[in-house]
């Protein structure tokens, strides 16, 4: 269970930022962009997947993931945690735990045999369900989980992403429009202050980054990438 202290949010952004660093999830390239999933290219891509073979690194996480969403939402607001496939379903565990709470999960789309499941576990109807990730962009994958629970009979008024890209108003608007209250970590700004701090990438990269940050639908359109996001 949770041993209720509650760090600085600055603080918290400044340590795990740190320790995505630590264990090389930060990944800065701006002469071979990544390509993402939304068909963005960017100078920058961070796997949070990497958190979870980390036992110290991700307990102080999952700590942080516990006092923000009680001091930020509330001790008595959820009944259950859900993750998203694949990503979201370990730190679902690791959060549902801390939080003393049930745990579910929910795949992409329902799983075509069997039950035709899309949600696995004991969810009853009425539930209130905090929904977590490892990062959302703009919110989209998040979306798909939030739906596939309301359509259950569900309420899910809040989502925790243990890091949030943090640049797009495209973003901001789909959260608010979908009635969600965004938790977070971290944030690609956190991650650039703290590699400029360490010196982690030379000094051209980092202001390569910072570029993208600033403009990132342009920084990608001028790399061979989309300039808005899909569905915008």
């Amino acid at each position: 269970m949770f041993s209720n202290t509650f760090p600085d949010k600055a603080k918290i952004a400044e340590i795990v930022s740190g320790q995505l660093l630590e264990i090389k999830a930060v990944h800065f390239n701006a002469a071979e962009p990544y390509k993402l999933a939304s068909g963005m290219m960017s100078p920058v891509y961070i796997d949070c997947r990497k958190l979870i073979s980390y036992p110290r690194i991700r307990s102080a996480v999952m700590d942080f993931a516990a006092a923000t969403i009680l001091t930020e939402a509330g001790f008595e607001q959820f009944d259950c945690v859900a993750g998203g496939e694949t990503a979201g379903i370990p730190f679902a565990a690791f959060l549902a735990e801390r939080l003393g709470l049930p745990m579910i999960y929910v795949r992409k789309k329902p799983k075509g045999h069997g039950r035709n499941a899309q949600i696995e576990g004991d969810l009853p109807e009425g539930s209130r369900v905090l929904v977590i990730e490892d990062l959302t962009t703009a919110g989209g994958s998040m979306f798909t989980f939030i739906d596939a629970i309301r359509a259950a009979g569900c309420t899910v008024d809040h989502g925790i992403a243990l890091f949030y890209y943090g640049i797009f108003a495209e973003a901001e608007s789909r959260f608010a429009k979908g009635g969600i209250t965004l938790h977070h970590l971290a944030t690609w700004r956190d991650v650039l202050a703290a590699a400029t701090r360490k010196q982690a990438f030379e000094p051209a990269t980092l202001r390569s980054v910072e570029a993208f940050l600033d403009a990132p639908l342009k920084w990608s359109g001028e790399h061979g990438g989309v300039s808005e996001l899909p569905g915008q």
